[in-house]
Order: C-alpha cells, then structure tokens, then sequence
C-alpha cells in the first residue's frame, strides 16, 4: 500500500467518526496553539524591547571618567581605538520654561548627527536631522520630543516643524519632532547640536557628560571595553590602579544578553506548560486509537486475509493517528497566530512597554522554524502515541480476527 492509499484510507477512517475525531484532537489543538502563541508572542515582545534599545545596542559602549572628557579626549581615544567604528560625546543640560502659568522641564542634549543615528535615540515622525551646516555653525536648531507639542503649544497636533521655541531668551528653530521615550505631563526632551548645548546652555564649559563609542562589526565586545579603559587611562594620565576607580567602561550587550536569557527561560517554562496539553492530547490519541482498534478486529482480520501484512496493518493505524495529529496541529497553528495577535494587540493598547523606552507596539515574531516546530510536534505526537496501537493490530491473529463478532 503506497502513501496515497495509506492516506486515503486514514481520512475515510476518521471521516466514519467525525465527532469523536474532533474532540481527540482537540487537546493537540490546544497543546499546539499554546506553545505557537507564547514562541511568536515572547518572540515579538523580545524584538521590540532590543529594537527600543537601537539597532546597534549590543555594539554601544557607555564610556565615563571621573575628571573631565572634552572632544580632545574623545580624539585622542579615536586615534589609539579602531576598534570602534565611531566614538561620540554628548552635552547634558537642563532648562525651564513657563508656559500658561505652567514650569516645564526640558532635558536638554547636545550630539552630533551620527550620534543620533548610531544610538538610534532619535525616531522622527516628522522633520529632520540637524545638517551639516547647521552643526558646524552651532545653529540654534532643535528637535523636540511629541509630547513636547501640547506643552509648548497647547495643541498635541499642532504642526511645529519650522516653527520657534524660546529658552533662555533665545530663539531656536524647531526642525523634527521625535517619538517620546518616556512620555511625561510636564517634563520633556529637546535635542540640539552639541556646540549650541556648550555654548548658549552651559556657558561655553567643553565638558561632555558621556561619551559613546560603537564597536566594529565582528571585534569582541569585552576586549574592547578593557583596552578602552587601558588607553583611556593612559590618555588621561592616570596609574593603572586609578583607573580601575575612575573609568567605567559598560556596555549593552551583557544586558541584551541577560535578556534574551530571560525570555528564552520564560519561553521554556511556557512551553513545559503548553507540553502538558500536548501530553494530554496524546494520551487522547492513543486512547482513540485503542478503541478503533477493537472496533475494528474483524476488518483487520479481512485484510491479513486479503494479503496484507503486519507492516501494512502498522501504517494504516499510525497514517490514521498522524493524520489526526497533522489537522490537530494545522487547527493549532493557526489558531496560536490568531491568539498571539489578540494578546499583541491588547498589550499594545495597554502600552505595557512604553515605560522601557520602546513604542508600546509588539508585533508577534512569526518565524519558519516555529511553523516547523509546530509540525513536528504534530507528526511525532502521532508516531509516538500511534505506535502501540497500531502494533497492538498488527500483532493480531487473523483468524482470531475472522471469528470476532
């Protein structure tokens, strides 16, 4: 009997007992699209917390020392690192303006283009980037954050690109408005070009309150971050055992890496749970199984009488049980993306994850190798739990069969 047959003959098997078939399944449809919506849905929540960090998080490294890093430093650290693709500073700085009766807080930062976009700090919804002219003239040129519209303009959908703000008693040309990273009713972020932080917030002071640097692809994360503090040390003359207290060097990775331990933990905790589901599901297939055996001892006894061997008795029975799985486990995976969405979307409305930074928005994570998983799980529940069954008819005797009434 060739696969074809063996199908067809395991479909007209489960069709002859529709109800009972869909309620055997029923625990691998459960089984299946639990483990299905928790893979895609931890998937998805995983990606949109790395992706709210920057594309290049795990490639930051956060450089700080305890006495003062000016662009001469950042230069000179640029010129014994190439390990690092691009190292920037920033210019921290803080400033309030009233607006109806009302103090804001605005936290102010000053950075280059490219420290923007390694980052990924800025997402701009409108406007853009300040241009090269306009960081090398120190123009009072800004980006404010969404949140930001209604505080200084009353209406949360005003259009402000191309508008002014006042701070300080100067006037700065709004040209972008970025998303809010941690949304707030009366605090805000305005971001600036560095030389305009130094010059018109911090009264000229070439202090940069951070320095960034951004590994080359394929160096380790680790070394550079020691030789970092090495070189760093050396430039500002410090002794090997100040610089252990003075200079701190961290970077994101260990925390990417944490989290994606994290999750992958959660991940398997869910899916030992979802696994009991599929268990039970099992368990209901070969009980099914058992029972269409015995219904059907003298159409066993037939076929041996007929010509047919063990073998072929085995692959009926487990094409029956495999076929019962596969449509399970079809129903389950569809029906997992289906709840994966729905959990997505509520989660979303919630904004559960805002507060990390990120854009509240999680997009389930429907890979291939989850479809397969699912699918394999299918056939290998059918094989394993199929298999006593079907050897239990196998093993037969055929005129024992024959007799059966």
């Amino acid at each position: 009997m060739n696969a074809r047959d063996l199908l067809r003959e395991a479909v007209r098997a489960l069709e002859a007992n529709k109800g009972r078939s869909l309620l055997t399944i029923l625990g691998i449809v459960i089984g299946i699209a639990s483990v299905i919506a928790m893979t895609s849905l931890i998937g998805g929540v995983r990606n949109n917390l790395v992706s709210g960090l920057g594309l290049n998080a795990a490639r930051l490294v956060y450089i700080s020392a305890a006495g003062t890093m000016n662009q001469d430093t950042v230069d000179d650290l640029k010129a014994v690192m190439p390990a690092y693709e691009a190292i920037e500073g920033t210019a921290m700085s803080y400033a309030q303006k009233k607006v109806n009766d009302k103090d804001i807080g605005i936290s102010i930062t000053g950075a280059s283009n490219q420290y923007y976009e390694m980052t990924g700090q800025l997402k701009l919804v409108e406007g853009r980037l300040f241009s090269q002219q306009e960081e090398s003239a120190d123009a009072r040129v800004c980006i404010i954050e969404r949140n930001g519209i209604k505080m200084l303009f009353g209406d949360p959908q005003a259009s402000v690109v191309g508008r002014t703000v006042e701070l300080n008693g100067r006037d700065y040309l709004i040209v972008g408005v970025s998303e809010s990273q941690y949304p707030s009713e009366d605090n805000m972020q305005a971001f600036f070009p560095m030389g305009t932080v130094q010059n018109d917030f911090n009264q000229g002071d070439e202090y940069l309150s951070q320095v960034i640097g951004l590994v080359r692809e394929g160096e380790d994360v680790d070394a550079v971050m020691s030789e970092t503090t090495t070189k760093l040390a050396t430039i500002m003359g410090y002794s090997e055992d100040e610089a252990q207290d003075m200079i701190y060097c961290y970077s994101m990775k260990s925390s990417i890496d944490s989290l994606n331990s994290f999750m992958m933990s959660f991940q398997l905790i869910m899916g030992a749970v979802a696994g009991i589901s599929l268990l039970v599901g099992g368990i209901g297939i070969m009980n099914m199984m058992l029972t269409n055996v015995t219904e059907r001892i003298r159409e066993i006894g037939i076929r041996r009488a007929l010509g047919a061997t063990r073998k072929d008795i085995t692959a009926q029975f487990l094409a029956e049980s495999a076929a019962l799985c596969v449509t399970g486990g079809i129903i389950g995976t569809i029906a997992g993306f289906a709840i994966a969405w729905a959990l997505a979307t509520v989660a979303s409305s919630m904004d559960l994850t805002s507060s990390m930074g990120t854009s509240g928005t999680i997009t389930p994570l429907i890979a291939p190798q989850t479809i397969l998983l699912a699918v394999g799980l299918s056939v290998g529940i059918g094989l394993i739990f199929g298999y006593y069954p079907a050897r239990r008819a196998a093993k037969l005797d055929p005129v024992e069969c024959l007799r059966y009434q």
